[in-house]
């Protein structure tokens, strides 16, 4: 990060109010930034940020998408934004990314929303951070992940904005199905 004034071509650069008329450049593919204190126990230490139009959860920033496409170009057009399709770790982020998608949906029948989890290369259910796969730490629906001859990618399925299946909505399902998506990266601290 450069802090003396000297912007590369295409970088974005976000003034914060109240920096004292320092601003930060953030190097990243998105355009714009929205950025808010830090504050931990109880001292401000600079800044926490988020692409525009991300939700920020802890330390992630999510984007969730209006437009569906197969999970191979879900996840190239998350990379594409310098991020990648979600990785679940914690029932924390379950929720909350399950909340936000049934915040969007309307009362359709049912929305899936791809993760980033497939057994694409070799059968085994593999994040595409690389983050282990463990059996315990997932959210399938009940009777998933079923047809793995076939269905070899992961979604958030959600039945209305009324669903109350927080814990139970993953669906394995055949990849080249149209999606909507979650993308995840991690926040920029400034």
């Amino acid at each position: 990060m450069n802090h003396r004034g000297r912007v590369s071509p295409g970088t974005a650069v976000v003034f914060l109010h109240g920096s004292y008329g320092q601003y930060k450049t953030l190097l990243q593919n998105a355009t714009e930034w929205r950025c808010v204190p830090n504050v931990s126990a109880g001292k401000r230490e600079g800044w926490i940020c988020c692409p525009k139009g991300w939700k920020r959860f802890q330390e992630k920033c999510y984007y969730i998408s209006d437009d569906k496409m197969s999970w191979t170009e879900s996840a190239q057009n998350c990379t594409g934004m310098g991020s990648h399709l979600v990785v679940i770790n914690t029932k924390a982020e379950q929720e909350f990314l399950f909340n936000l998608a049934k915040g969007v949906v309307t009362n359709a029948y049912e929305t899936k929303y791809y993760i980033g989890l497939t057994a694409y290369e070799n059968g085994q259910w593999q994040w595409v951070d690389q983050t282990p796969y463990k059996k315990a730490a997932t959210f399938w629906k009940p009777g998933e992940p079923n047809l793995l001859f076939a269905e070899k990618c992961a979604a958030i399925h959600i039945k209305g904005n009324r669903d109350s299946n927080t814990y139970s909505n993953w669906n394995n399902i055949i990849c080249f199905t149209n999606c909507y998506r979650i993308c995840e990266l991690a926040v920029k601290y400034v």
